[in-house]
């Protein structure tokens, strides 16, 4: 098998050390298992946009096609670019154009890590819908500037759409314990949200071995806080999904340990890895951004190729690193300092 072609791009801020880290923890990983990578890295960032009025080339969706998977490290630097150009120009063209339907975002704390609550331990795996939903981008403005002003934006859900995030759900539960949690708001938004209910209670009926429960959002963002451990499979639109896996990363500990990936589920395109948190300008040349949360993204990445001991041999070592202290509390460690320490735990 020839080398995994890895597309890298760190974008802004606090990306680029974050993702150099990640790049040398997953290339020594992959050195020890045999396991040959190809990266290129692609300066596509909000200082482009600046140099070339755009996020990224012209034909920067055709160049990515080409590789196996992408490596994101951060977008968006609003003191320079709006964050509603920086995120429309790079982030969800990605997206969208590789139909990177499932965002999948793991909640769990990492050995040594000392979350807010007071909860046992909890394994959440959040899955979000990625490509349509409340961020679809259709709507608009009239009469801007003026007291007659209107701005609508209208949420976009198919039956396909719904119907493909929540069967990627439910046979995520059949790997797991077997318990799926869908969540809406149903009770107020009585045509998209009924209608995800719909499709929810139709699918549950194929699979009979997984436990279906239904949330109102608002009801399972307590539950996040008061029961993490009963809850196993999260299933959500773009909308809820983005605020609830905010608030799974604040249980895990911080955004410093919130990794997430952009699955295309049939491999039709690549897809792409990326840590929840965001550029962080403020802190990007302080070096002391936390790199595990990239690294995770990394190793998912690895776990998506069909790396599984690569993958495990990543997640191992960034255990370890946490276990023994390093990089478990915000400004702790410098970002050196704990890329360096979960290197010299793989093996």
């Amino acid at each position: 098998m020839g080398a995994h072609k890895i597309a890298l791009i760190p974008g802004d801020g606090i990306g680029t050390p974050v993702t150099q880290a990640a790049w040398q923890v997953v290339s020594r990983a992959c050195a020890l298992g045999g396991v040959e990578l190809d990266g290129t890295w692609f300066d596509w960032s909000c200082d482009t946009f600046l140099k070339t009025g755009r996020m990224m080339p012209e034909d920067g969706i055709e160049t990515l096609r080409g590789f196996d998977a992408i490596l994101l490290g951060a977008v968006g630097w609003p003191q320079k670019v709006p964050d509603s150009v920086s995120l429309h120009g790079l982030l969800l063209p990605i997206r969208k154009n590789f139909t990177q339907y499932a965002n999948i975002r793991p909640h769990r704390l990492l050995p040594g890590v000392v979350g807010p609550l007071r909860a046992g331990d909890f394994d959440i795996l959040c899955i979000r819908e990625n490509t349509e939903g409340e961020y679809s981008g259709a709507g608009g403005r009239v009469h801007q500037g003026t007291s007659d002003e209107v701005a609508v934006e209208t949420s976009i859900f198919t039956r396909k759409g719904v119907e493909r995030i929540l069967r990627f759900g439910f046979e995520q539960a059949r790997k797991r314990r077997g318990k799926l949690a869908s969540v809406t708001k149903s009770n107020a938004q009585k045509y998209s949200m009924v209608f995800w209910d719909e499709v929810t209670d139709q699918l549950a009926a194929e699979y009979p071995d997984v436990e279906v429960s239904r949330y109102h959002v608002d009801a399972i963002a307590a539950r996040f806080v008061m029961a993490p451990e009963t809850l196993d499979v999260v299933v959500a639109s773009n909308l809820f999904g983005d605020i609830l896996t905010d608030l799974g990363a604040a249980i895990q500990g911080g955004l410093g340990f919130a990794a997430s990936a952009n699955i295309n589920p049939d491999r039709s395109a690549p897809s792409m890895f990326e840590p929840v948190h965001g550029s962080a300008p403020d802190i990007a040349l302080l070096n002391i951004a936390n790199p595990i949360a990239t690294i995770w993204s990394a190793a998912m990445m690895l776990e998506h190729l069909g790396e599984t001991a690569s993958a495990a041999r990543v997640m191992a070592a960034i255990e370890a690193a946490t276990a023994a202290g390093i990089g478990t509390k915000p400004g702790q460690n410098s970002t050196d300092k704990i890329t360096k320490a979960i290197i010299n735990q793989i093996v």
